[in-house]
């Protein structure tokens, strides 16, 4: 059983009645088959009076009474958890990073979640079932007939033998299949998130053809997994039988020659396949539930991950003193992100002094993005650390470090709210302290001609700014952060025409003044502020070189 599940289970109230009344419903569902057993038994052999009959018939009532109340009950259960993982999980989403994929994340809280239901509903209660109901079964053998009862328990075993055999396998193979499943949602959302772009630069086929890739990526590993799944089944079906077969012609063979009595065969053979089916049950279940079990070890990984990461360290006073900008050392790093051979960062090491400017140049996929996203804290290390002022950035609180960064992205995210929301980002900037970044960001020169100005509620993502006001706002917030130490700017005048790009860079030169200052960028202009240049290619740091134009590649 899932550790982590039944954890959050007993914690919340809830989950944990529901989930207590369903496995008692099952359990008691499954132990009145004894009950059942014996009065149809004894009105076969006509021990009991036809009358036996009434009462047979309300325990048969009560049982499937029993069935509908633990298949309501379950599904309570179910909701209840699910709703409870999904709180947990998307509060981590602001923590995430730009490392994880949003598409992935949207795919794990919906459907991936949405496949716990076979385990809450299914696999929980024929757990509790094949704990208890064989058990009971076998000792009512033992008082009815002693042969019948050895042969149980000596073929009783084999069934969940061969079903963990089968269920290593079928783990693996689920794990494999959801993880395609997550590859194809995720893709798929970014895809469309990115069709306009894709259409301008005529990438929209392409992208067709590399999500038709990934759904028969699916598609194969789904296969498999059922293949798996009718495997396990067939062996199941297969050792029951048989092990039916051990008890059901000794029983015929006795009854025939008269050493066993016509009630206690009969109470047998009724018995006897009530023992094996909650192991049968309980290992098609498995097999059902195995998705749902996945996706819920990807969610608590990224839960369990996000509260090391957001943990408080405890860091040494000395370490803890700051007396301007920090000293930023990376000594060896390496970044590999999961999937990918390749490495983003390979044995980087570069010292950035207190006030320094430094640009990073490089191709596309050199590294850039991912070395910024480290000292953020979004990505960490798989080799070598990350030291501001000799302490290690792993030992550091991570929401203190923050404090002291600003971040300008390359393509900044404007919510729907007013353009002085949009520059405080909840801080506890004043109007006039707003109203100073948004000045010396140059967001004034189009602010005051909106219809409401700072008042103005913009649309999502800045829908009704142009790209380069969408930028100065970015640069606006970090103006609103006048206790930020470090200055992070990724590529900020991409894909911006000449007089905005002349703004943003004025604004930059103002806003890098007594601040350590990393900026990744291509363009000339932004290059100029820095006081060196580092390159990037292939996740290592390279001699730079000139390129046409004057820009830096």
């Amino acid at each position: 059983m899932h550790k982590d599940l039944l954890r959050l289970a007993r914690a919340e109230r809830s989950v944990r009645l529901h989930l207590a009344c369903c496995l008692g419903a099952a359990v008691a569902a499954g132990l009145l088959v004894l009950v059942q057993a014996e009065l149809l038994a004894g009105v076969l052999s006509g021990r009991f009076a036809v009358a036996a009959l009434f009462p047979l018939a309300l325990v048969v009532a009560f049982r499937g009474l029993l069935g509908w109340a633990q298949g309501v009950l379950a599904g309570r259960a179910a909701t209840a958890l699910k709703s409870a993982l999904r709180r947990l999980l998307l509060g981590r989403a602001g923590d995430l990073g730009p490392s994880y994929r949003s598409g992935e994340l949207v795919t794990l809280a919906g459907r991936g979640l949405d496949a716990l239901d076979p385990y809450l509903t299914g696999y929980l209660p024929s757990v509790a079932v094949a704990g208890v109901v064989p058990l009971a079964v076998v000792v009512r053998l033992f008082a009815a007939d002693l042969g019948t009862a050895v042969i149980v328990v000596l073929t009783l075993p084999l069934i969940p033998i061969f079903g963990a055999l089968v269920g290593w396998t079928t783990k693996t193979v689920t794990e494999r299949q959801w993880r395609a499943l997550a590859r194809l949602g995720g893709h798929f959302l970014d895809v469309v998130r990115g069709l306009p772009t894709l259409r301008a630069f005529g990438r929209a086929r392409y992208q067709a053809s590399v999500i038709r890739r990934v759904a028969d990526a699916h598609r194969t590993a789904t296969m498999r997994t059922l293949r798996v799944a009718f495997l396990s089944s067939l062996v199941l079906e297969l050792v029951a039988s048989l092990s039916l077969a051990l008890v059901a012609v000794p029983v015929g063979l006795r009854l025939l020659s008269g050493s066993l009595d016509l009630r206690t065969a009969l109470l047998v053979l009724l018995l006897a396949p009530e023992a094996y089916l909650p192991l049968r049950v309980m290992g098609t279940r498995f097999h059902a539930a195995m998705e749902g079990v996945a996706a819920a070890d990807e969610a608590f990984a990224v839960i369990t991950h996000e509260q090391e990461a957001r943990r408080p360290r405890t860091v040494p006073a000395a370490r803890t003193t700051r007396t301007g900008p920090p000293r930023i050392r990376l000594e060896a790093v390496t970044v590999r992100y999961p999937g990918r051979e390749e490495a983003a960062l390979d044995h980087v090491s570069l010292v950035v002094e207190p006030g320094e400017r430094v640009a990073i140049v490089g191709p596309s996929g050199s590294g850039k993005s991912t070395l910024l996203h480290l000292l953020l804290g979004f990505t960490t290390p798989s080799g070598g650390r990350v030291l501001a002022d000799e302490a290690d950035l792993a030992d550091l609180d991570l929401d203190e470090w923050r404090r002291r960064l600003a971040f300008v992205p390359q393509r900044p995210h404007l919510f729907a709210a007013s353009v002085a929301d949009n520059i405080a980002l909840g801080s506890a900037a004043t109007p006039e302290e707003i109203r100073a970044a948004a000045e010396a960001a140059r967001v004034a020169e189009f602010a005051g001609a909106l219809p409401q100005g700072y008042d103005t509620v913009l649309g999502e993502r800045g829908a009704n700014l142009s790209a380069g006001q969408r930028q100065r706002i970015a640069l606006a917030r970090a103006f609103c952060r006048p206790a930020a130490e470090v200055l992070l700017l990724d590529e900020p005048t991409a894909r911006l025409d000449g007089r905005s790009e002349a703004a943003i860079v004025a604004a930059t030169r103002r806003l890098a003044e007594g601040r350590t200052a990393i900026i990744v960028a291509h363009r000339p202009a932004m290059i100029e502020l820095a006081d060196r240049v580092v390159r990037l290619d292939g996740g290592a740091i390279v001699p730079p070189v000139p390129a046409h134009g004057g820009e830096v590649r």
